[in-house]
């Protein structure tokens, strides 16, 4: 969880580096978080309102981990459009996601540490 709180506190940050463990802990526990939030609204009635908020309010930070992860991988965040490819796209991202870190400094900053904040 406290990857997922790391994520959050840097709410907009679009500059620097994530590691692999930053990236998919915050996305493993977004899933979790939406796949709970879904039942929750069909339990409720609301027609997918609670998660459609959830959603909203996760997307910038969302965005951020994304393109820092890319940044990771030196790879400029405009890759990140490729997403609008679809299927194509998201599994392109996917494969840029998975790969290791660039080793040391590289033009987005230096190499993030795949350990615990704090």
């Amino acid at each position: 969880m406290q990857w997922y709180l790391t994520v959050l506190k840097q709410y907009a940050v679009f500059n620097g580096r994530s590691g692999r463990q930053e990236f998919w802990m915050f996305t493993l526990i977004n899933i979790i978080i939406l796949v709970a939030l879904g039942w929750l609204d069909k339990a409720m009635g609301t027609d997918q309102f609670i998660y459609g908020l959830y959603t909203l309010a996760i997307l910038l930070p969302g965005l951020g981990v994304g393109i820092r992860r890319l940044h990771d991988t030196n790879r400029s965040g405009w890759w990140l459009l490729l997403g609008l490819i679809p299927l194509v796209g998201a599994i392109v991202l996917i494969v840029f996601y998975a790969q290791a870190s660039d080793p040391g400094s590289n033009q987005y900053g230096p190499k993030p540490l795949d350990q615990l904040p704090g």
